[in-house]
This record gives structure tokens, C-alpha cells and sequence, in this order.
């Protein structure tokens, strides 16, 4: 078992910068490939970045390649979303997920096993 827990969301300006962090506890989180994710009001939850538990292979959604990069710190338990060039449509909940997996290179976009419980993210014009 693993908690997730997603903070750095708030308002921003369009074309500004946010970090998200998720800080992982009950387990090791270099047992877990992670992910984000985020859901849009009235929108289902679409896949934002994925990166491997060694943290050398990382995946993007079209949507935010070359503007928001992932990674992640396994001493401090911690992922990070990096958020830069934000537009108003990346309005959303932000979530971190994490899967079990035994793979230290492979990276994941579904299926995930915990989840957190999401900052908000909100970018005006």
C-alpha cells in the first residue's frame, strides 16, 4: 500500500510556470513506475506524463510535449511535474499515480494501481 499526496497546484497566469509534487509514504516509491494525470471540468481524465522507476525512460501526451517535463527523486520519495508555457486548457485536477511493477525502464499509461486525490490547476487568460 502506498499514499499519494499531490500539492503545488493553484492560479496562474497563462504562459506562466507551476511544479507539482507528490510525495509518496507506506512504500518505497522506486517500487513504482508513476504517472499524472488530470481531469478537466466536464472532461474524463486523460494521461498527462509517465516516467519508469529508474526514472531514465519518461512518455508525454501530445498535448504537453516540450512544455511539461516529469521526474522524480526516489531518496525523497517525491515526483514532480515541471509545468511550463501553461495554457488556459491545461485547467484541470492534477493527479499522481503510481504501479507496481518489477521493470526499473518501462513506463506506463494506464492501469495504474494508487492514486492520489489531485491539486487543482487553474491558468487564466
Amino acid at each position: 500500500q502506498v499514499q499519494l499526496v499531490e500539492s503545488g497546484g493553484g492560479l496562474v497566469q497563462a504562459g506562466g510556470s507551476l511544479r507539482l509534487s507528490c510525495a509518496a509514504s507506506g512504500r518505497t516509491l522506486s517500487s513504482f513506475a508513476m504517472d499524472w494525470f488530470r481531469q478537466a471540468p466536464g472532461k474524463e481524465r486523460e494521461f498527462v506524463a509517465a516516467i519508469s522507476r529508474s526514472g531514465r525512460t519518461t512518455y508525454y501526451a501530445d498535448s504537453v510535449k516540450g512544455r511539461f517535463t516529469i521526474s522524480r527523486d526516489n531518496a525523497k520519495n517525491t515526483v514532480y511535474l515541471e509545468m511550463d508555457s501553461l495554457k488556459t486548457e491545461d485547467t484541470a485536477v492534477y493527479y499522481c499515480a503510481a504501479k507496481v511493477t518489477i521493470s526499473v525502464g518501462l513506463y506506463y499509461i494506464d492501469n495504474m494501481d494508487y492514486w492520489g486525490k489531485g491539486t487543482l490547476v487553474t491558468v487564466s487568460s
